[in-house]
């Protein structure tokens, strides 16, 4: 069993910076590490994925240029630098973790966190 536990979220102004955290603990290897996000009143969508190695990196078209996803192996630990935020960043963001190579579908995802709120003010 794997749990993953978001830190991170909270209140910025339009333009400004956050970093998530997601720590992950237990003795399953983890392929992919994502991150989805939630607003109110809208579906679940993907923002970015890392897979082990780090040779591939996903991001939405949305937060390209913006976002950036890391993840730190000693720390089994995901991070979500989030710069130039906008308020239709508004969100929970998740983390979440898959036992194989997984893409941008959140049927592929194995293991969640409980969320972490982003509100970004205009």
């Amino acid at each position: 069993q794997v749990q993953v536990v978001e830190s991170g979220g909270g209140l910025v102004q339009a333009g400004g910076s956050l970093r998530l955290s997601c720590a992950g603990s237990g003795r399953a290897v983890i392929y992919t590490m994502a991150w989805f996000r939630q607003a109110p009143g809208k579906e679940r969508e993907f923002v970015a994925a890392i897979i082990r190695g780090g040779d591939d990196i996903y991001y939405a078209d949305s937060v390209k240029g913006r976002f950036t996803i890391s993840r730190d192996y000693a720390k089994n630990t995901v991070y979500l630098q989030m710069n130039s935020l906008k308020p239709e960043d508004t969100a929970v963001y998740y983390c979440a973790a898959a036992r194989l190579r997984a893409g941008i579908a959140d049927r592929e995802y194995d293991y969640w966190g409980q969320g972490t709120q982003v509100t970004v003010s205009s």
